[in-house]
């Protein structure tokens, strides 16, 4: 196994960095939820700003989530077993885990309405619930949260005509209270605002487009993953990556290519449109997530210990906690109005420069604090209380 003296699986760490990597670029590509196109760019950077942005978010939105989630999943089912090693009850402490997630959740969301960790802390039960079931009926039920099942029922419904829940714009109230703030108001203000109907912006938002579905998904394949020993290098792991990979890819064209084609079909009626706007790009993402992750092991197998670029991001991945929300808060600086207000002039392609710069900074700063230290500073509150009171952790 790929693993440092502190035995961390290195693979998992490299993976963990990138994807942390992909999320600040979807970030500034958003302005961290300040969506703005700028309306003065010259025309050939317009032209470039649309390639950047169509390739950039073929390639990262919604895969480098998927990636965070599964490897959150993976992380749970590493400290599930080393616990149970040791002869050590873990179940109700990872509870308590989770409610300490949801207050990072919370600091993280002062600055940035786009949280995700809230969810993530909710979500987390789920493993709980389900850890002790067989492999077949977790992968069961992965599958199904996958396939976002109340969109095919809230389809079919609409299909017949027969009344349904009726949910997916709430959040637009309270973006449209938000957006404001974060153009022109201060660090009060802002801070006010995210705390209010900032939250409800951002989590409603999430609620209504099938991440709760999405995640405990992710997060059950991620435990499926570490009972399988898929990130271990090993003849059986490496066999199993291949046909993964294959089989995904596989499945991956003929869903993006209805994904491509749909919004044609149902031109004029949001009510079909709806349900296929969150059914379908979760099962594409997750497919070419899984070509993406299984590409990225496999080199890293071929290699024994990975290329020196896959073993570039492992201190980022090893501060995860921290970087995720350090960058908000730099993101937030440099695009909302209250700090530089870049969102008035950056496209796509300034958006990119901005995000690897914002990457290499956490990075120099990972490598020098675990040249320090054996955790990132967030990484070692969490862990300190997430053991508050046992004899040894």
């Amino acid at each position: 196994m790929n693993q440092t003296q502190t035995n961390r699986i290195e693979v998992v760490d490299a993976l963990r960095g990138l994807a942390l990597c992909a999320i600040v670029i979807v970030h500034c590509f958003e302005h961290y939820n300040l969506y703005y196109i700028p309306e003065s760019a010259p025309q050939w950077l317009t032209a470039l700003d649309r390639e950047v942005w169509n390739t950039t978010w073929f390639l990262l939105a919604g895969k480098a989530f998927s990636t965070f989630s599964l490897l959150f999943g993976f992380s749970f089912f590493i400290q599930l077993d080393n616990a149970a090693r040791r002869g050590m009850p873990f179940r109700g402490r990872f509870v308590w885990r989770m409610f300490l997630l949801l207050l990072f959740s919370q600091l993280h969301s002062l600055f940035y309405n786009g949280d995700i960790l809230l969810l993530y802390s909710v979500m987390g039960l789920l493993l709980v619930a389900l850890c002790r079931l067989s492999t077949r009926v977790v992968l069961t039920v992965a599958v199904i949260m996958i396939l976002q099942p109340l969109e095919w029922i809230r389809l079919l419904c609409t299909l017949l005509d027969i009344p349904f829940l009726n949910y997916g714009n709430h959040w637009l109230t309270y973006a449209k209270l938000a957006k404001p703030v974060m153009e022109s108001g201060n660090v009060w203000e802002v801070i006010v605002s995210n705390i209010t109907y900032g939250q409800l912006y951002g989590n409603l938002w999430q609620i209504e487009n099938g991440r709760i579905f999405q995640i405990g998904g992710l997060f059950l394949f991620g435990m499926v993953a570490g009972r399988e020993q898929l990130f271990r290098n090993t003849p059986a792991s490496i066999r199993r990556w291949k046909w993964l990979v294959l089989w995904a890819a596989v499945l991956f064209v003929p869903f993006h290519i209805v994904r491509s084609a749909y919004p044609a079909w149902v031109e004029g009626c949001p009510r079909l449109a709806m349900p296929l706007d969150i059914a379908l790009p979760s099962i594409s993402n997750f497919l070419l997530m899984v070509v993406l992750v299984g590409l990225f092991t496999l080199i890293w197998y071929d290699r024994g210990e990975g290329f020196k670029f896959q073993r570039l991001f492992i201190p980022y991945g090893r501060m995860s906690l921290t970087n995720y929300i350090l960058q908000s808060i730099v993101g937030v600086t440099l695009f909302y109005g209250f700090g530089l207000g870049l969102y008035r002039y950056t496209g796509a392609t300034l958006c990119l420069l901005i995000a690897l710069g914002i990457f290499m900074l956490q990075l120099l700063f990972s490598r020098w604090w675990l040249s320090r230290h054996r955790q990132g500073p967030l990484e070692w509150v969490w862990k300190k209380l997430t053991w508050l009171g046992a004899k040894r952790f």
